[in-house]
């Protein structure tokens, strides 16, 4: 790997906040998923992510997730299932104009109904975006 490809893998996980040691879950996987930003996060964590059967508690969920991948709040309820307290959801959508876009206005009306609040969201690559789903402290 060229110390560039290094570096925006450095600052792909920056952007997430992820750091080596941290285990991510990624869930809603399909075929046209970014390998790349997979990559990136792999080497961001200095490890494989773990899916759904993982067994224990993780530190961020990564949802890839697509206009017609079924309810949203339902996959949001379901992917704090194994999330530490504290943790993160990076809820990954297709960018605005490409297939499967998801429109703001609905993530923003899910994620309270999940127990949810949306902090930030980033592009993380040429074709998704990334949107940073916390449950609020109380």
């Amino acid at each position: 790997m060229s110390p560039s490809a290094d570096r925006a893998d450095v600052q792909l996980g920056e952007r997430l906040g992820l750091k080596p040691g941290t285990v991510v879950q990624e869930l809603g996987w399909d075929e046209d998923v970014d390998d790349s930003i997979r990559a990136a996060i792999a080497d961001a964590i200095d490890s494989d992510l773990v899916d759904g059967d993982f067994g224990d508690v993780v530190d961020v969920v990564l949802l890839w997730w697509r206009d017609d991948d079924g309810d949203l709040v339902d996959a949001l309820v379901d992917s704090l299932t194994d999330l530490v307290r504290g943790g993160d959801i990076w809820l990954l959508t297709p960018k605005v104009g490409r297939p499967g876009a998801v429109d703001a206005a609905d993530v923003a009306e899910a994620a309270p109904i999940a127990g949810l609040s949306t902090t930030t969201t980033v592009a993380v690559g040429k074709e998704w975006t990334g949107t940073r789903l916390v449950a609020p402290k109380n």
